[in-house]
């Protein structure tokens, strides 16, 4: 696959900064590196920690990407399935996803009630 056009480089960063915005006040920021049709997302914290999330994977769509966890215990990306149980899903799941783990808050993985 395609390296992502720059527009869906910049959209992915805006969304991630505004789900931060949203859910995640742990996080000061997130950066996005791209290489290939990968991107490798981190977060900072206030105090200038910087913690490698997850990689997301280009499939020609600039809202669904394949995701991969970051393994600390392994410093590698495994491709892994999202709460939804799908491989792939939007970059505000990828980021919710490795933030309930990195960021150890369990209230996260609650999920609303459906009528």
């Amino acid at each position: 696959m395609a390296s992502p056009p720059e527009s869906t480089k910049v959209s992915l960063r805006q969304r991630l900064l505004a789900r931060i915005r949203e859910r995640w006040p742990q996080l000061a920021t997130v950066k996005v590196r791209h290489h290939g049709a990968f991107a490798y997302v981190t977060g900072e914290l206030p105090d200038g920690t910087v913690l490698p999330l997850f990689r997301l994977r280009y499939h020609g769509s600039a809202t669904t990407w394949g995701f991969a966890i970051y393994r600390a215990s392994h410093d590698d990306y495994e491709n892994s399935i999202l709460p939804s149980g799908h491989p792939s899903g939007t970059p505000q799941e990828a980021l919710d996803c490795a933030c309930r783990l990195y960021l150890n808050d369990i209230t996260a993985w609650r999920q609303p009630p459906t009528n």
